[in-house]
């Protein structure tokens, strides 16, 4: 309830401006509920974004490489949130856009980085190459870049064409890190 809430008013205004007793109201949580789990709303935003992606992940086909691992939630988010484009982004403005995007790469930096590290191939694989936590550092950076630059862009590129463009960009980075190659798709 308290994450339905936090997106419902992150849809209204500047994640800036909006105050942990307005997701209470919204969720109808008493405080010391709230306080109990989450340091901040900051905190319950890492949550909610941790959890997204942990669900677009099960609702998605299993990776069969151990690079989409890393890269597989890409698409799962253009197409949210294309979804969710007209009725919240443009309302939201873009200071408010950048925090939100900034607390979103920080989450995905340390997501990305555990499952380079659960993943058995790409943890030994990782270890010959570039760090797992710079990895991670530049994939979920220019994730956020890609992302910014398609919200803001005036041409109507597609969840798809997005997510090409993503991977255009961060596969020569993996593949110079000897992670194993992305197959089709």
């Amino acid at each position: 309830m308290l994450h339905e809430a936090l997106f419902a008013l992150i849809g209204e205004k500047d994640y800036d401006r909006i105050s942990v007793s307005e997701v209470l109201q919204r969720a109808n949580i008493g405080r010391s509920t709230f306080y109990m789990h989450f340091r901040d709303k900051d905190e319950l935003f890492a949550s909610a974004i941790q959890q997204k992606l942990e669900s677009m992940r099960a609702d998605g086909p299993a990776p069969n490489q151990p690079i989409e691992r890393i890269v597989g939630f890409s698409l799962a988010v253009f197409q949210h949130i294309d979804s969710n484009r007209a009725a919240g982004g443009a309302r939201m403005g873009r200071r408010g856009r950048a925090i939100l995007h900034e607390h979103f790469r920080r989450v995905l930096a340390r997501w990305i980085c555990d499952e380079m590290t659960r993943t058995p191939q790409i943890r030994a694989r990782a270890s010959r190459g570039v760090p797992p936590a710079l990895l991670a550092q530049h994939v979920a950076s220019t994730f956020v870049l890609v992302l910014d630059w398609w919200v803001d862009s005036e041409c109507a590129s597609s969840p798809r064409e997005a997510d090409g463009l993503f991977r255009t960009l961060v596969l020569p980075a993996l593949a110079a890190a000897r992670l194993p190659a992305c197959g089709p798709g």
